[in-house]
């Protein structure tokens, strides 16, 4: 049965090995071509209720067994035209030899002649839709030839396009686009995942390129699950539960420590600080303190749009011992150079601690405070780190282009490496922590694409675990319903207002969410 994937339910992502492991039982339970013959007709049947009025549907195929696939969609779109005579034409463009297919996709191909199938060189000069059948799992070098051509005839072209198990050109694992550039505004994209979902959908380039996916498991839900490579998160649908007799104190406290002043380097970023506090507040923070970097007296002393803020001094924030015992920290947004002095005593000190930005690059610059941060592991501490991918790359001692082509990848390694709870911020923000099968966030657009963001998101991580203890085990989980929340603002903010979310408005939009 085919279903729509959207952002209300937990769903495993297989990668290509536990796929393949999966095609190896379902293929021992049928007979032979039985598992293409059930793939292809979820694919027509797909295609007729995208394009119920098509004059014309163009099948791309390529050389494997994804190529098989088309075929048989295609053949079973024929049939179905010419049993309702609807006029449907179907244009099938075979790109491969004939003679060198697999077993399963040289029997789709003499189908599809038999059935009246006549192959064109060329698509047609005009269609309703295309059939991506080029590439499937198994690709792993970039598309060449006729089929790069087919792709860039797809990606010019405003006809929608429905890819089978993923769009070709991208890597199932790790959602990097190997393919010919795509066009910045892409027409109608569609994804039909065949026996199970890809992290690579969800992440990376897959979430602009995949488009709206549907998955058929093709009956292999009866069998046993392969552990999955990752784990879709959706949204929390449901706000927890406050008790009537809670006060302020019941819901944890947060420290902000950030904000570099002006009169520090020349470089303010105070509003950094406050928006990440602002964010702890609305998202359902107790008490939120903030504690400004600056030299001197600080310039800012309370806040006109949240005056529940509380300022300290940062030396008396570190010097009460018993608030910084029990409050979830967050130190680094927009901390400048002047956060490196506070890092030791908080690492040290902080049994929750959620760091960001200038924190994390301190953290890659000084092989100390490192090994600060993996000593908190060992006493039980929760310690989150938010890195964006360029942070990710220092802290891993590589280059951007690495971290993108394996979000997953990059953000298990630096929760393994640090012992902590990884939050690695894009498109498909993923999150890690050692012992834990790792979760790609569902919710999110690119109105989350403008500066202060992110410091929203950690103000909004300080509240997840304040409160909480690493051995609780709930503190993974509380940090991926603070990422799906985040996205959600963007996902229900208006679609022709996107532009207009700014990172203060986020902030405040959160108390709509409790």
């Amino acid at each position: 049965m085919i279903r729509r994937i959207d952002t209300t339910r937990i769903e495993p992502l297989l990668g290509v090995a536990a796929t393949r492991e999966l095609e190896r039982q379902l293929l021992a339970t049928l007979p032979a071509f039985g598992a293409m013959e059930r793939a292809g007709k979820a694919v027509s049947r797909l295609a007729l209720a995208l394009v119920p009025h098509a004059r014309c549907i163009w099948v791309a195929c390529g050389p494997g067994n994804n190529g098989g696939d088309g075929l048989v969609a295609a053949t079973h779109l024929l049939r179905q035209a010419r049993r309702f005579h609807t006029g449907l034409r179907v244009a099938v463009t075979f790109c491969g030899q004939a003679e060198r297919l697999p077993p399963d996709a040289s029997r789709a191909w003499t189908q599809a002649i038999e059935a009246g199938i006549e192959p064109c060189d060329t698509p047609p000069p005009a269609y309703d839709l295309a059939i991506d059948a080029l590439l499937g799992l198994g690709a792993d070098r970039a598309p060449a030839d006729r089929i790069a051509e087919m792709l860039t005839h797809m990606h010019n072209h405003c006809a929608p396009v429905l890819s089978l198990d993923l769009p070709s050109g991208l890597l199932a694992d790790s959602g990097r686009y190997l393919g010919p550039a795509p066009r910045d505004a892409l027409g109608p994209r569609h994804t039909l995942s065949l026996l199970g979902l890809q992290p690579g959908l969800f992440t990376a380039d897959g979430r602009d390129l995949a488009g709206s996916i549907w998955m058929d498991d093709l009956g292999a839900s009866t069998l046993v699950p392969p552990r999955p490579a990752a784990l879709l998160h959706p949204e929390a649908t449901v706000a927890p539960s406050r008790s009537q007799a809670s006060h302020k104190g019941s819901h944890g406290d947060v420290v902000v420590i950030g904000g570099q002043d002006i009169d520090t380097s020349g470089e303010g970023m105070t509003g950094a600080a406050v928006l990440a506090a602002r964010a702890a507040l609305h998202s359902g923070a107790g008490r939120v303190y903030l504690g400004l970097l600056s030299e001197g007296a600080a310039t800012t002393r309370w806040d006109p749009v949240c005056p529940e803020l509380m300022f300290r001094r940062v030396s008396a924030l570190v010097q009460d011992t018993d608030l910084m015992s029990r409050a979830a920290v967050v130190c680094g947004c927009g901390g400048g150079a002047a956060v490196t002095e506070w890092l030791p005593v908080l690492l040290s000190t902080c049994p929750a601690l959620v760091l960001d930005a200038d924190a994390l690059n301190a953290l890659a610059r000084d092989r100390s405070l490192r090994s600060l941060g993996q000593e908190r592991a060992r006493r039980g501490w929760i310690t989150v780190i938010t890195p964006h991918p360029l942070e990710a790359a220092r802290l891993l001692c590589t280059d951007t282009a690495s971290v993108m082509s394996d979000r997953l990848g990059a953000a298990r390694a630096l929760a393994d490496e640090l012992d902590a709870i990884c939050v690695l911020k894009g498109s498909g923000t993923v999150t890690a922590a050692p012992g834990q099968v790792s979760r790609i966030n569902a919710s999110g657009n690119p109105a989350l694409a403008t500066a202060g963001t992110g410091d929203v998101l950690a103000g909004m991580l300080g509240t997840a675990v304040a409160g909480l203890t690493a051995k609780s085990g709930d503190s993974f989980l509380a940090v991926a319903d603070a990422v799906a929340r985040h996205g959600a603002v963007a996902d229900r903010w208006p679609t022709g207002q996107r532009g207009e979310l700014s990172a203060s408005r986020l902030a405040q939009y959160l108390e709509r969410l409790r």
